[in-house]
């Protein structure tokens, strides 16, 4: 299900009342920082030259790597408070070397080479990624860019949020959509670095034109970027691939992998795996679309809920792939499509009928619809599993939401698993291994936007649950199904509200 309307209202979590300003050292011989030192194990020390008159830092460094539990690398660093920008023009010395080299801008709680800490990190061969580790010893994780060796990079710490800005084509920073929660006590490291990636060697990168300054309190009006991003189930690494300052939702991911689905200001968008803009599919003259909506079996037609013009409620849809003229399934309303039948005939979906919200199924062809849950509650989400045997969905007949199954039929309804968490969406892979879903805490009613929230997936072997990833996000993050057709990833939305004056500073 879904409300329609824009979310703009500043939200808590992100724009956070700043604390002390940063402190600069004035050291001539390191400009604006206090110090360097080899961070981790490294074989060969590494060293900082500055220039004064090109406010340029050379940092030789080697190090075997910036990732799992622990960095190994030389860094040049101040002790600062509050919240804070760092930013520089990076470029490599020498066009050899490791492609997973790395030149950074990090902000770390300490100089143990175990500490939590958050990076941007320029590779070798252009990656460009905000690398994190959110707890003393934890593995590394990343949110890829998709912008590739960016001349300019730029970290910003507000709060407990990390933002991630690169440079375009026309030179200027922009929102990467790279972003990430954690929190650090007390002041802290900022300051750049080099990683040679390969212990027996010393790799250079020059920072140029680096400025470390405050975050002084705004009032400037917040603008809310959506990033769609894929992650990899097996490794929790992530790629950001489209990123806009508009409110876009829901992604879908094509049954040959080739481009993803997504709902922006009543319209249906559809963007290439690899693509850089979204073109617009024709659903005239429904263009008052929801959230919920998704992509057939043989992949070529798509459900779609909308408003009618008549101002009847959310109404079910079946319309070619590329785009054409709508045909109605559902005559009540409102209806919220989520899930289609392996076999292409049936559609589930939630319909709210004499007050009260349950999962029913109708011909994909259309037809009488038949109503399968009658708990008191909502009930939400329903999606079949790829054998077509049972229907997963979400309720809150325990007094919390939690993840339910059912036959086809509606029979043997049963409670997937139990936590403590208010849980939503469950989305089975195509080979039938995982389940992943979206996770509030347990005071939050609904499934509101602008909240922390957490994309957890769970083995359907064992049950066992692990994090996949923790962002801000929540309405619009993943409403329906977004999964890879080999099963190994799957899309998602996070957002950001930054303050327009930092969207608009280089």
């Amino acid at each position: 299900m879904v409300q329609m309307r824009m979310r703009v209202s500043i939200a808590a979590a992100c724009l956070v009342a700043l604390t002390a300003p940063v402190a600069l050292a004035a050291t001539p011989s390191l400009g604006i920082f206090e110090d360097h030192q080899d961070v981790g194990t490294v074989l060969h020390p590494g060293s900082v030259e500055y220039n004064a008159a090109q406010q340029a830092y050379t940092i030789s460094g080697s190090g075997a790597n910036m990732w799992f539990g622990e960095d190994d690398f030389h860094y040049l660093w101040t002790k600062v408070s509050g919240d804070v920008s760092l930013t520089a023009d990076i470029t490599f010395v020498g066009n050899t070397g490791n492609n997973h080299r790395k030149a950074v801008l990090m902000i770390r709680q300490s100089l143990d080479a175990n500490s939590p800490a958050v990076d941007l990190a320029r590779h070798g061969d252009g990656l460009t990624s905000l690398q994190y580790r959110d707890a003393p010893g934890a593995n590394t994780h990343e949110v890829e860019s998709n912008v590739s060796a960016p001349r300019t990079v730029r970290i910003e710490k507000r709060g407990d949020y990390f933002y991630a800005f690169v440079s375009g084509s026309d030179g200027k920073l922009q929102v990467s959509g790279a972003s990430t929660k954690l929190a650090l006590t007390g002041p802290f490291y900022i300051g750049i670095g080099v990683c040679a990636h390969d212990k027996d060697v010393v790799e250079k990168a020059v920072f140029s034109n680096v400025k470390l300054g405050p975050l002084s309190p705004t009032s400037a009006k917040p603008v809310l970027y959506s990033a769609l991003e894929t992650i990899t189930v097996a490794s929790t690494d992530r790629r950001v691939a489209y990123v806009a300052p508009i409110h876009f939702e829901a992604p879908n991911w094509s049954r040959d992998g080739s481009f993803f689905l997504f709902n922006s200001e009543g319209k249906i968008h559809r963007l290439a795996a690899n693509g850089t803009e979204p073109a617009t599919v024709n659903t005239d003259p429904q263009n008052r679309c929801n959230n919920d909506h998704g992509i057939s079996p043989d992949g070529q037609s798509m459900a779609i809920s909308c408003q009618p013009e008549t101002n009847q409620g959310s109404t079910i849809y079946i319309v070619p792939i590329g785009g054409g003229t709508p045909r109605r399934i559902t005559q009540n309303s409102p209806s919220y499509w989520h899930g289609w039948s392996p076999d292409g005939k049936t559609l589930a979906f939630a319909g709210q009928r004499n007050g009260d919200f349950d999962i029913y199924t109708i011909p994909a062809a259309g037809g009488v619809e038949a109503r399968l849950t009658t708990a008191k509650g909502l009930d939400d989400g329903p999606e079949y599993g790829p054998d077509g045997e049972y229907i997963y969905f979400n309720s809150e007949r325990t007094g919390r939401m939690q993840i339910w199954r059912m036959k086809a039929d509606g029979s043997g309804q049963e409670q997937v698993l139990s936590d403590e968490t208010n849980d939503w969406f469950p989305h089975i892979s195509p080979n039938g291994k995982w389940m992943v879903f979206l996770s509030y805490d347990k005071e939050v009613s609904g499934h509101p936007g602008e909240r922390d929230v957490v994309l957890n997936l769970m083995s359907m072997s064992d049950k066992i649950v692990h994090t996949l990833a923790k962002l801000f996000g929540g309405q619009g993050t993943i409403n329906v199904p977004s999964w890879s057709p080999d099963s190994l990833k799957l899309a998602f939305v996070s957002y950001e509200l930054l303050p327009e004056d930092s969207v608009h500073a280089n």
